[in-house]
């Protein structure tokens, strides 16, 4: 078998038993791997109506069949479950070096059902496999899972694991690997918590055969070439990693401040950005599995009230401490971001919640008594503090760890929820950014930039430049993105690829690596079945229907490149439905269905 190794791991947490089952061979060439084909199995075998936090909720650990070959920046893999925060398909995906790892021990994938009476572990040493008690580590934050974890099976074990949010069932809870890369969004955590199962450990010791070993190296060899060559790609996320989008998309009037209420221009935006972060606290680049971007940040505070160390913080998690929390202190927002990563959470949802809480508070709405202190936009000490009180589980955290839509909707203002679908926007406004407003409402998984990555074109003009402003093409240009970013996600790829690379280069790779003759729209096509049957999914789940915040739709933003712009969703969403072959209220017709070869 080439690309995919051949054989999936199904584990009942309840029953204790672990079966290897082959692969489902033309389920993967429909839907690729990864994030396609975790769906495909996730949605063949669950009910779109179970209860996320349930033991009838299964979770998917599903690599791609680049996953750990020699693929540019081939390191990725993507977690499937039914997400707590938003009730959507969710599918998460993470880089390091745990798929790889998985491909080598020979599966390609493990589906998790039920769950265990007692704290577990998963144990994977290539054939050997076994469900193992973790008692010892129920409690444990990240590193130090992470660490007993090595200490216990081997230095050259790889490990996913929960930390205590995942634990507690905080909605927002991801699954962190090799300690930094996380499957963030959507809660997927309090998933794996639910089920007691504390951490994957996996070593192999296998490889992964490709068709064509030596067109698959000439498509490998122009790749990274062009990926090099590539400004953002080559120069500027090496220099500045993600956060170096900070004064660029302040610079674009695009930058959300205070919870999104005080317009899209933050006055202090370089002191948050890549560059203070580079020339301040960075200690070095890192890169994940196969990467020559290297785009990670080692960082660390040496003094003062917030020291601390780690990695990151990446863009999103810069703005969401920052801009819109209204803090300049880049100190404080790396103690916030390290924080989630030790506790394993997401920093785009919690510092948005965070950030809706101050306007709350501002404004009377959270009595003083129910936080503790006095919250105002701008507090640095406050970002770190509730943050560890989330991770802790204590006070005020257990309501904060609900996110920003539950927390206003029960102090009577759900419209100060920053989010669609129940999951916070990330940094992009998008009364400034026309194109990212249709991503936002349309994702399948919620508020999400990575699902359909239009700042590309809008705002840095990869692969060309169109008016941030316009919305006319732009419903065909979101569809084109996000359509090949579900191929990418399954693939096992990394997106940043994109800062370099289309549409040939990533169907030459895949189609060496499996030995296939599809043309790229053969291959891209993959992506588009993969978005309707996500949205069939969804459908049946009851997930609410694609808008986005009444603020964007109807506030104006008051200065910048976009001053006096409010959202105009609506002059796209008609097209966009129509483009994909949907009806007017955005469900896939019987024709588009039968066209994509989807079985219900």
């Amino acid at each position: 078998m080439n690309g995919w190794v051949g054989t999936i791991l199904r584990v009942d947490l309840a029953a204790k038993t672990i079966k290897k089952e082959p692969l489902n061979l033309k389920d993967a060439r429909d839907y690729v791997g990864g994030r396609g084909l975790g769906t495909k199995y996730f949605c063949d075998e669950v009910d779109p109506k179970v209860e996320p936090l349930s033991p009838e909720n299964k979770l998917i650990f599903m690599s791609g069949p680049l996953t750990g070959t020699g693929a540019a920046s081939a390191g990725r893999y993507e977690v499937v479950a039914k997400a707590p925060l938003t009730g959507t398909i969710g599918a998460a995906n993470s880089g390091g070096y745990f798929g790889p790892e998985l491909k080598y021990a020979g599966y390609d994938g493990i589906i998790f059902e039920n769950s265990s009476d007692s704290p577990v572990y998963l144990y994977i040493n290539d054939d050997i496999v076994e469900i193992r008690d973790a008692n010892n580590l129920w409690g444990k934050t990240v590193n130090e899972a992470t660490d007993m974890l090595n200490g216990e099976c081997g230095e050259s074990f790889k490990v996913s694991c929960i930390g205590p949010t995942g634990e507690n069932g905080c909605l927002f809870s991801g699954i962190i690997n090799d300690k930094h890369r996380a499957a963030g969004r959507g809660g997927l955590g309090a998933v794996m918590g639910s089920k007691k199962l504390k951490a994957l450990a996996v070593r192999g010791t296998g490889s992964v055969n490709v068709a064509r070993p030596e067109k698959f190296m000439d498509a490998i060899v122009d790749a990274r070439a062009k990926l090099k060559a590539h400004p953002v790609g080559g120069a500027g996320l090496p220099a500045y990693g993600s956060n170096v989008l900070v004064n660029i998309i302040n610079e674009s009037g695009g930058l959300p401040v205070s919870n999104w209420r005080d317009g899209a221009y933050f006055p202090d935006a370089a002191a948050i950005g890549g560059e203070s972060l580079a020339e301040k606290y960075l200690v070095k680049n890192k890169g994940c599995f196969g990467c020559s971007i290297s785009c990670a940040r080692v960082t660390r505070v040496p003094d003062g009230p917030f020291k601390s160390s780690g990695e990151g913080p990446e863009y999103e998690a810069a703005w969401a401490y920052g801009a819109d929390c209204g803090v300049s202190d880049l100190a404080a927002i790396c103690k916030a971001n390290f924080l989630c990563n030790e506790y394993g959470m997401d920093p785009i949802t919690l510092g948005s919640t965070i950030a809706c809480a101050m306007e709350l508070s501002e404004m009377g709405a959270i009595p003083e008594s129910d936080i503790g202190f006095k919250l105002k936009f701008g507090d640095p000490q406050a970002i770190v503090d509730l943050t560890e009180a989330v991770g802790k589980n204590e006070g005020f955290g257990k309501i904060l760890a609900l996110g920003s839509y539950r927390l206003a909707e029960k102090y009577g203002h759900p419209e100060l929820s920053m989010s669609v679908k129940k999951q916070e926007m990330p940094a992009y406004d998008a009364r400034a950014i026309q194109g990212i407003g249709l991503e936002y409402a349309t994702s399948n998984r919620g508020g999400c930039h990575v699902r359909g990555y239009v700042i590309s074109p809008e705002v840095l003009g990869v692969p060309f430049k169109v008016d941030p402003l316009v919305t006319e093409g732009k419903a065909g240009l979101l569809k084109l993105f996000q359509d090949l970013t579900a191929l990418i996600d399954s693939l096992g790829i990394c997106l940043f690829t994109t800062f370099g690379l289309g549409l040939p280069e990533i169907a030459s790779q895949y189609r060496e690596a499996i030995g296939s003759n599809e043309s790229d729209e053969e291959i891209l096509l993959k992506g588009e079945r993969i978005w309707n049957l996500e949205k069939h999914f969804n459908i049946a789940a009851g997930v609410e229907k694609d808008t986005l915040p009444p603020r964007l739709l109807r506030e104006k933003l008051p200065e910048g490149a976009a001053e006096g712009r409010v959202s105009e969703l609506y002059e796209m969403l008609s097209e966009y439905y129509e483009l994909r072959g949907w009806d007017n209220e955005g469900v896939p017709t019987p024709d588009k269905v039968e066209a994509l070869g989807i079985k219900l």
